[in-house]
């Protein structure tokens, strides 16, 4: 998830993944659970440990000024991500090159997370972006106002935490991304044909980042 009144810019460099786009089909697929969470292996990826990887998805989001980035969005189709709360009584000019890691006040990193409702209220008043879909922002889109996600730390140890209100939506932001559901599948149809010609561009950068991949020599990590 995007950070209000910021620019998605995954530029290059060796720390971070490349950002995969709509129209890639890994984020349509349903991520399957962590089953260790010491070592990841992902056909495509270097073996890394999971904080490795949990480690570079940071510096991903934070290099794309983002609150929120899950597996699939890097093209990992595991159940793994992560999120920041931001001081935000620190006015962030927009455009900013300050970096966010500065106004971090907490980091989460959730393996296999299970989220559930406690409060069926909407709430409908956030504006929500995407990193995987950079350049478009709606407000609109209905998130239950309290929620509670059971998780399994860096450390291995399961534990338990609520949110409400947009640290709530981000949660919601980011498991719907392990479910397949992107932010513009809750908004009406005729929004999403507003951003008929945006998308159709997405779709041809992630195709053809995808021709990149598969031209590469088998083997080579990510």
């Amino acid at each position: 998830m995007v950070k209000q009144g910021t620019v998605s810019d995954s530029a290059s460099s060796p720390r971070i993944y490349p950002l995969r786009l709509y129209g890639d089909p890994v984020l349509r697929r349903k991520a399957k659970p962590l089953l260790h969470t010491d070592r990841l292996t992902v056909p495509g990826f270097s073996p890394q440990t999971v904080r490795q990887v949990a480690d570079t998805m940071l510096e991903t989001m934070f290099e794309a000024r983002g609150v929120g980035l899950a597996a699939p969005q890097v093209g990992l189709p595991v159940r793994l991500f992560v999120a920041v709360e931001y001081d935000d009584d620190e006015e962030e000019n927009e455009g900013s090159d300050t970096p966010l890691k500065s106004r971090v006040l907490r980091e989460y990193v959730m393996l296999n997370p299970v989220l559930r409702v406690i409060d069926k209220k909407k709430d409908r008043s956030y504006q929500e972006g995407c990193l995987s879909i950079p350049g478009i922002y709606e407000e609109g889109v209905a998130r239950a106002r309290a929620v509670q996600v059971s998780y399994t730390d860096l450390d291995g140890v399961a534990r338990v935490i609520e949110a409400d209100d947009y640290l709530a939506r981000v949660f919601q932001h980011e498991t719907d991304h392990l479910d397949g559901v992107l932010f513009l599948d809750r908004l009406p149809a005729e929004v999403t044909e507003d951003y008929r010609r945006e998308l159709l561009a997405l779709q041809q950068k992630a195709k053809a980042y995808l021709n990149t991949l598969a031209a590469r020599p088998p083997g080579e990590g990510r």
